[in-house]
């Protein structure tokens, strides 16, 4: 019997520096988007995984954060390095298992780096403060880091996200473990190897594969001291309930609906292109994707401009595929709804295939006009590249069905009035606005979060408030020259 090669090894955990295998009971296929092919295995690892993991990173803790932040970052200079010599690779792989364009792959590296670059920039932001509180008397208030942390992944980003919290954990002093998404399981492995490469010392990170068992067990660990997550809403305020519960640090990025609100002055082709791009870059599987336009008054004649932008978008050439075939399913249910619902669809994707990998999980763009608030549509995260519009005579009607979303990722309005602008930016109920800008992504050094469901616990998962989550701080108020003046404060 002929056995059957798969493209890649099956996938492993990494442990204390080495690949080791998980429980060989539990094993998950894993298969890629762009041609349905099964491409490798990942094991459904157990809590004693976990605990070997947690041991590994407790072990090497002491070292690890007794290390001046100076000479930890040094590993991340190394490390930028070794991802821009190996972003073709890496590309690759981010392809391969998420079904991203190579365009889209590469650019999720390329935000990678910029964030191991902040990660460079720590020493400069960590530095303590110090006064003189009264003659001969210091306060000196110094950042320290928890000890071992975890990270949960999400699938649509296999590489960025991950960089969201290994290189600011690790940099800080932490010891972590990376539980990255079952579906994705190909580029954490390469990311720990070229940590490994750069220096990082054997058990400061671990990666551990599985699903819903490793999740809760990585919230139920006594040794981690905070969790972070990103994912769905729904499996968020389960994560954040559980972590906190055992009384650890959490934050949980959830899942997003962002409005972008359209008015009639807007500039037509930017906008047409900007909201285009929005709602089906990544195939619409990020949780910054604009997949509700408000058009307020008069303009169709941005929409027919944005029809046939959409119409530019193919999949297979510059659209990926979504995750799965249940996603693909899901997603062209929300389509059939909301037009047997009413809504006029102005541009279909159901049912796309591409030649040559018509086993693969595509849906083509899709612009869904005359969406009511009350659809599902218009009020779930549908997570593909699907735009539905709602129609408003006022800004204040706009800003009202914005408002009225229980998420609160992003929201962005196109105009050229700056008055509206900062009008919108004052009333949205989002952690993130743009104004003329589709996906309104802070670079680094700010932070990344959204309000309302879209996140649940305090500071946020990248830039400089991902430092107050990392670390804890220590206050020192010494004294040492018994013979100055003293007063109350001495």
């Amino acid at each position: 019997m002929e056995v059957e090669v798969l493209k890649y090894p099956a996938v492993r955990n990494y442990v204390a520096g080495r690949f080791v295998d998980g429980p060989a009971a539990r094993t998950l296929d894993v298969f890629s988007p762009l041609s349905g092919a099964m491409i490798s295995t990942v094991p459904l690892s157990d809590a004693a995984a976990l605990d070997a993991a947690v041991q590994a990173a407790k072990a090497a803790f002491p070292a690890w954060s007794a290390m001046p932040i100076k000479e930890r970052v040094q590993v991340f200079y190394r490390y930028k390095t070794l991802l821009e010599q190996h972003m073709q690779e890496l590309t690759e792989l981010v392809h391969e298992e998420n079904g991203k364009t190579m365009d889209e792959a590469r650019a999720e590296i390329e935000k990678a780096i910029e964030l191991t670059e902040f990660a460079c920039s720590l020493p400069q932001l960590v530095s303590g403060e110090l006064l003189e509180v009264s003659k001969g008397v210091e306060c000196r208030a110094e950042r320290r880091p928890l000890g071992v942390v975890a990270s949960i992944a999400p699938f649509n980003f296999p590489n960025m996200v991950p960089h969201w919290t290994v290189p600011n954990a690790i940099a800080l002093g932490n010891c972590l473990v990376l539980k990255p998404s079952e579906q994705v399981p190909l580029s954490a492995g390469r990311m720990a190897e070229l940590l490994k490469e750069a220096g990082l010392p054997d058990g400061v990170l671990n990666v551990v594969h599985g699903d819903k068992e490793i999740v809760e067990a990585i919230c139920d660990h006594p040794d981690i001291q905070a969790v972070s997550f990103v994912g769905s809403t729904k499996i968020a305020k389960v994560v954040y309930r559980r972590a906190t519960a055992n009384l650890k640090r959490c934050v949980a990025l959830g899942g997003a609906k962002n409005h972008l609100l359209v008015l009639p002055d807007a500039h037509a082709d930017m906008t047409a292109s900007n909201v285009a791009a929005s709602m089906s870059g990544c195939a619409g599987q990020r949780c910054m994707a604009g997949s509700a336009m408000v058009a307020v008054g008069a303009v169709d004649h941005i929409i027919e401009k944005l029809v046939d932008e959409a119409r530019k978008i193919v999949p297979g050439q510059n659209l990926g595929s979504v995750i799965s075939r249940e996603a693909k399913e899901r997603i062209e249910r929300y389509i059939t709804e909301a037009e047997q619902a009413g809504a006029k669809v102005l541009l279909d994707g159901r049912n796309a295939t591409v030649a040559g990998q018509e086993q693969g999980y595509y849906v083509g763009p899709t612009v869904i006009d005359y969406v009511t608030p009350d659809m599902a549509i218009a009020r779930e995260e549908v997570f593909g590249p699907v735009l539905a519009i709602m129609r408003t005579h006022s800004l204040d009607e706009a800003l009202a069905i914005e408002n009225s979303s229980n998420y609160g990722n992003a929201a962005a309005v196109f105009t050229q009035s700056g008055a509206h602008a900062r009008y919108v930016m004052e009333n949205a109920s989002a952690g993130m606005i743009g104004v003329n800008i589709g996906v309104p992504v802070p670079r680094e050094p700010f932070s990344f979060g959204g309000w309302n469901e879209s996140k649940f616990g305090t500071a946020d998962i990248t830039g400089k408030s991902s430092i107050e989550f990392w670390t804890q701080i220590k206050k020192v108020t010494t004294k040492w020259n018994p013979e100055s003046r003293t007063n109350w404060m001495s």
